[in-house]
């Protein structure tokens, strides 16, 4: 039985629809191809610098990862999308890959809002240097410096100094020497040098300065992200 010539123009029409489609469900891919460049975008612009990328990356910033995964992976979509044919089978796979792309995509960027602010707040370990202890026992002044990045705006570091005995341990009924919470400013960082005359008990035969950050623990030896900074200076 012959074609009909409605039957042969419908044919090279339904070709061309498709193609059509399949061109601008490329475009969409193309876009989905930039999406690690884009979530890098976001997170620079709300602040995340390459120093705070390494620290989140230390901290175990998750977000961070996610956004980074969904990105790659929306890349993936997009490839596997071009490589697809534009035939009408075609472009139904090509229509479900880049739906995943897009959910994806959007995934990559509301998260990576997430990590961008997570690594800004750090988690605000703090450190301790510039430690001195001058004068005669019986006039004892000590000084020392705290600093501490990314503390969150409602956290604190507290800092302690104790009396302790030859083997590190703290002095049995002895109070705290000095006793400061520390709060950050509006950048969420802690710089301060603290200077105090101290009278250190009978039979104390150093100091201990331990500066603690908010939800973290006082032990100095403690295996923990949080963990304490500890310092340790023996008396004249």
């Amino acid at each position: 039985m012959q074609q009909t010539s409605g039957e042969d123009e419908a044919a090279p029409a339904f070709d061309a629809v498709q193609a059509d489609v399949g061109k601008r469900l490329d475009d969409v891919a193309k876009i989905l191809a930039g999406a690690l460049v884009t979530v890098a975008g976001v997170m620079t612009a709300l602040g995340l610098t390459s120093d705070l990328v390494f620290v989140a990356l230390n901290n175990e910033s998750w977000p961070i990862y996610v956004a980074s995964l969904c990105a790659i992976l929306a890349i993936v979509c997009s490839i596997v999308a071009l490589l697809i044919h534009p035939t009408g089978r075609g472009n139904v796979w090509k229509t479900a890959v880049l739906v995943v792309g897009v959910i994806l995509y959007m995934v990559a960027l509301s998260v990576s809002v997430v990590g961008a602010a997570k690594a800004a707040g750090g988690n605000g370990r703090p450190t301790i240097g510039d430690v001195r202890l001058e004068g005669p026992r019986s006039g004892l002044r000590l000084s020392f410096g705290v600093q501490a990045d990314g503390v969150e705006t409602w956290a604190k570091v507290g800092v302690y100094v104790d009396a302790i005995d030859e083997k590190g341990n703290p002095l049995e009924g002895s109070p705290d020497l000095y006793e400061s919470s520390m709060r950050p400013d509006d950048r969420g960082r802690i710089k301060q040098d603290v200077s105090v005359p101290i009278s250190a008990p009978p039979g104390a035969w150093g100091l201990e300065i331990v500066a603690s950050n908010a939800g973290g623990t006082d032990d100095c030896d403690a295996p923990a992200v949080h963990g304490a900074a500890c310092t340790t200076i023996q008396l004249p």
